[in-house]
């Protein structure tokens, strides 16, 4: 029977190797799978299947050591800041959410170079450019590093930014930490482009059809439980 840590590097070779992994989180939390596929890979390709087999939102995660340098902020805390401009905000605070304390969502982007930013190329373009500049700004300081940035891409725009908390998946354990923490434990550039996995019943696809879809098309799934257990076992989580 294969080991869990078998399971987690089969997930990280493909990865690595630009392919797609499915991560189901939990019965617990949302429900839902994820296909992600790590940032630096991407293509208009990848893209197109995304949103033709997963089609959900697609969203860029981005590790906390870039949100940092590039100070990105959370959407939510945007609009509390907006709260005695716009008023309406105030009401529309996420505070009731049935599945977690808080949300990802930071800065939409298109990439300057791109036209409207939604077809596949463009928002290939700007999540691979993305990715590029998160390697580059780790070893910016922080006025450079948000100098480029502003150079290179624009807001609002069609790529969704998700904030990874900085102890990842100490701190949290959406979609966006687990990605970002089965990266991390192999040393990639921790920036994952993931997207929900719809089904054809107007509702999430369920647990087992995403599980048949990983074992037509050759792709590693993997539950939440079991990033989460290579994590504690990691030296990440001390």
């Amino acid at each position: 029977m294969e080991s869990n840590m078998d399971k987690i590097g089969e997930a990280q070779a493909a990865l690595r190797s630009g392919k797609f992994v499915l991560i189901f989180d939990s019965d617990s939390r949302e429900a839902e799978t994820d296909m992600m596929i790590a940032s630096e890979h991407v293509t208009y390709e990848s893209i197109r299947t995304l949103r033709r087999e997963a089609g959900g939102l697609i969203c860029t995660t981005v590790p906390a050591e870039v949100s940092r340098k590039l100070d990105l902020p959370f959407m939510a805390e945007l609009f509390a800041e907006s709260y005695d401009k716009h008023p309406v905000l105030r009401g529309l605070a996420p505070n009731d959410l049935p599945y977690d304390t808080k949300s990802a969502f930071s800065l939409t982007i298109n990439h300057r170079r791109t036209f409207t930013g939604i077809p596949d190329r463009d928002r290939a373009l700007t999540i691979s450019e993305f990715a590029k500049l998160g390697k580059k700004v780790l070893d910016m300081d922080a006025m450079t590093a948000q100098k480029e940035f502003g150079a290179a891409f624009r807001a609002p725009g069609h790529v969704f930014l998700l904030n990874s908390q900085p102890g990842v998946l100490n701190d949290r354990r959406g979609h966006t930490e687990l990605a970002t923490a089965l990266m991390k434990m192999d040393d990639m550039f921790p920036s994952a482009t993931i997207c929900e996995m719809m089904g054809d019943d107007g509702k999430a696809m369920r647990k087992e059809k995403a599980q048949e879809y990983a074992e037509r098309y050759g792709l590693p799934y993997l539950e939440g439980a079991e990033i989460i257990e290579a994590w504690k076992e990691s030296v990440y989580s001390k």
